[in-house]
């Protein structure tokens, strides 16, 4: 964390427990509405098209802090947060249709991770 802590931040950054509060609230909510989409998909109930942005959501989720905090690579790091923004606007609208309860529960994780972008872009930009 002390090079993270090192880094030039916008002023209205959120304090580290902040954030991690947030992904307690979110990281439950993907729990249950992933689950449940690739339990429906792999039941059949729904196309395993739909079940494909949660996939690549997950993936690129479970890859940032590696990117950000191991590599150290803040750019990567944008570009995959990014990847999770766009991800989550793609499950929303291929979801809607059929489990629109899981549509509407992702609303926190969009507002955080939208958040989180402008965050992201930011801390990049500022340490070019």
């Amino acid at each position: 964390m002390e090079w993270y802590d090192a880094l030039a931040k916008p002023s209205w950054t959120p304090e580290p427990a902040f954030i991690g509060l947030m992904w307690q609230i979110i990281y439950p909510i993907i729990f249950l509405t992933f689950g449940f989409v690739f339990l429906q998909a792999a039941r059949r109930k729904i196309p395993a098209t739909v079940a494909l942005p949660f996939a690549i959501n997950l993936v690129a989720n479970l890859a940032f802090t590696p990117i950000q905090f191991g590599l150290r690579n803040l750019t990567l790091a944008t570009v995959d947060i990014l990847v999770i923004w766009v991800s989550i606007v793609w499950m929303v609208a291929a979801v809607w249709t059929h489990y629109r309860w899981v549509a509407v529960a992702q609303a926190p994780y969009f507002a955080w991770v939208s958040t989180a972008s402008v965050l992201q872009i930011s801390i990049d930009w500022m340490n070019r």
